[in-house]
């Protein structure tokens, strides 16, 4: 049996995270649900935007399934976005986002690619400060770090070539020929890991160039490896391909409890309405399958989505008329007929 811890949060991600679960149900797996508060809503109710007991529950799980947070965007005192506690005190330093084509007229065809961005430092890593009119923020790039992240992208573009004809590939995205120092020695350190993998073709492009790429020519990427930063922006660039936020899936690994989430927000100005997407958390579901071994499930689920969206059913986002309770129920109703 398998313990997922569910933190539905903020927005519509008490909608979109019963759904994923009720999907998740239908495959007929040995899996137990448990549920845990988390998010902003959570922080004025309790005074925790994290609670203690969240966070010993998530460590005992075998997964946990995240659904948002609706971080205010200025300074709230005591708050901190539980999302990015939860991955820094599991240690959760590798984020993947695979972006892959969807049916609809919405999505682009031909794109099958997995963005690997770093977790744990960066422009993210919190150091942060004001002196007097000036506010100051800390870019911190450190060895061991550029090295972890490089061995992750480098092992999912060898996974990803098992069995396909054609070489596995990394594309190294950074900003070098300006951030010449901490970009620089993320740059070395991922060609200094990827010598190691024999087979493994390797190319740069500076970040700019890789955002243009990505919209020109997205079918020519296999696995790219970035920053902080960058692969936040460039994954949610690269979502618009596939039909937008709504529909992305990701993965936070590490050393500590793997957490998978969708990519959106809060979504504050749909939620309760009944129409928010629940496709990038059902797709999130998937990758939560594949890493407990459940890989044929994984693919079910995947195919029950693609046959639901196949069929005309979807959100608004997408184009469609369906609420989230009807295209679940038709995802349902694809894996169990």
């Amino acid at each position: 049996m398998a313990r997922v811890l569910l933190i539905p949060g903020d927005g519509i991600g008490p909608e979109v995270i019963p759904a994923a679960a009720r999907v998740l149900g239908s495959l007929g797996l040995d899996l137990q649900f448990e549920e845990a508060p988390a998010g902003f809503a959570c922080f004025q109710a309790c005074g925790e935007a994290l609670p203690s007991e969240t966070l010993e529950r998530a460590r005992r799980a075998d997964a946990v399934l995240f659904g948002a947070c609706a971080s205010p965007s200025g300074e709230v005192a005591g708050y901190s976005s539980p999302i990015l506690d939860l991955r820094r005190k599991l240690n959760l330093y590798a984020n993947l986002r695979p972006v892959k084509s969807l049916p609809g007229p919405v999505s682009r065809p031909g794109i099958d690619f997995l963005i690997v961005r770093e977790n744990s430092e960066g422009l993210y890593s919190g150091r942060e400060r004001r002196e007097g009119e000036t506010a100051i923020a800390e870019r911190v790039i450190t060895r061991g770090a550029s090295s972890r992240i490089a061995r992750v992208a480098c092992q999912q573009a060898m996974l990803r070539a098992s069995g396909r004809a054609t070489p596995p590939s990394l594309t190294v995205v950074h900003k070098a020929n300006v951030l010449r120092v901490s970009d620089g020695l993320f740059r070395q350190c991922v060609l200094e890991v990827a010598r190691e993998y024999p087979g493994l073709l390797v190319r740069e492009l500076l970040v700019d160039t890789a955002a243009l790429r990505i919209l020109q020519a997205p079918q020519t990427f296999d696995v790219l490896v970035t920053t902080n930063l960058f692969g936040d922006i460039l994954s949610d660039e690269a979502s618009g391909l596939i039909g937008g936020l709504g529909v992305a899936p990701s993965a936070n690994l590490g050393e500590g409890t793997p957490l998978f989430e969708p990519v959106h927000g809060a979504g504050l100005d749909i939620a309760g309405k009944g129409i928010a997407d629940p496709v990038g958390a059902m797709l999130s579901g998937a990758m939560l399958l594949e890493h407990l071994g459940e890989s044929s499930s994984a693919r079910r689920l995947r195919s029950a989505v693609e046959a639901t969206l196949e069929a005309g059913i979807c959100t608004p986002d997408l184009g469609g008329t369906a609420g989230t309770e009807e295209f679940t129920s038709a995802v349902c109703g694809s894996l169990v007929g």
